[in-house]
């Protein structure tokens, strides 16, 4: 398995992104560009990353909100996802990554309508309407599970699979994402290991970060480093260690270039003690 995460020094040039991800211990990174790069550029950061072998395991599409009930936002979020999904295919990514949307004007924020079969239906339109309009080769457009939005289990993930019926529709898996209750947060190696006997063959990317319940009422659970919450490591490499090697593990949201060592290293240890290899 590929391990990567945020490239915290600064670079001018590919080369020296693509050193300061290797520095790191790294062979898998987030895409490096911005929006709109120019063809040459776009060329010299995927030649950079074949030459030092880091996988640019996606590029995200943040911000846009392809099922938004106004029609400007949805368009503009239509629009946005294909340029970014333009990006990955022309750069090698492995995937591009975007939530499925939100039904209010947040994108990614809950709402009543977010999971509903009227909207379960519009993220189906919206995922065929961006592959088709780009039709990719070389990467995949995923959806990252989420609390409240499709896809936020294992099962629905797979519906929509099915229902998206496109080859160039993959996975994005963050399993803290669908730790929702105390039942899956104490049951989460069962969890991860439904999502990859439902969704194995289609993952491309998955990130990394750990999950901690709370003793105050009510329900509370907080995003922490790996290492520091409940979630089932042991099932989550195991099952990762049975993919093709270029489905990277990415640590994200962590600001501090320690915690992101510390966290980094946690995963090589359980890999270890897994008998995975970390390429």
């Amino acid at each position: 398995m590929r391990i990567g995460g945020q490239v915290f020094e600064s670079f001018s040039t590919p080369e020296e992104w693509a050193r300061a991800v290797r520095e790191q211990g790294y062979s898998a990174a987030f895409c490096p560009l911005g929006e709109d790069p120019d063809e040459e550029t776009v060329r010299a950061y995927a030649d950079a990353a074949a030459e030092a072998d880091i996988l640019i395991a996606e590029v995200g599409a943040w911000n846009n909100n392809p099922v938004s009930p106004d029609e400007e936002v949805r368009r503009a979020g239509i629009e946005g996802c294909c340029r970014r999904l333009e990006l990955a295919d022309r750069i090698g990514a492995a995937c591009c990554v975007n939530v499925s949307g939100g039904r209010g004007r947040d994108y990614a924020a809950p709402h009543p309508d977010n999971l509903t079969p009227e909207t379960f239906d519009l993220v189906v339109d919206s995922v065929r309407e961006i592959i088709d309009a780009v039709r990719p080769t070389r990467t995949y457009y995923t959806l990252e599970t989420m609390p409240w939005m499709y896809p936020d289990s294992a099962q629905s993930y797979a519906d929509l699979v099915e229902a998206v019926d496109r080859e160039r529709f993959g996975v994005h898996l963050d399993p803290v994402n669908i730790v929702s209750s105390p039942w899956i947060y104490y049951n989460s190696g069962a969890m991860i290991e439904e999502c990859f006997r439902l969704l194995g063959p289609h993952i491309r990317s998955c990130h990394a970060k750990d999950i901690l319940l709370d003793t105050r009422l009510t329900v509370h659970l907080s995003e922490v480093r790996p290492g520091l919450g409940n979630l089932d490591y042991g099932a989550y490499v195991r099952e990762m260690g049975k993919l093709d090697e270029n489905v990277p593990l990415m640590i994200e949201h962590l600001s501090d270039p320690e915690d992101v060592r510390i966290a980094a290293a946690y995963i090589r240890e359980i890999a270890e003690a897994e008998g995975v290899t970390v390429v």
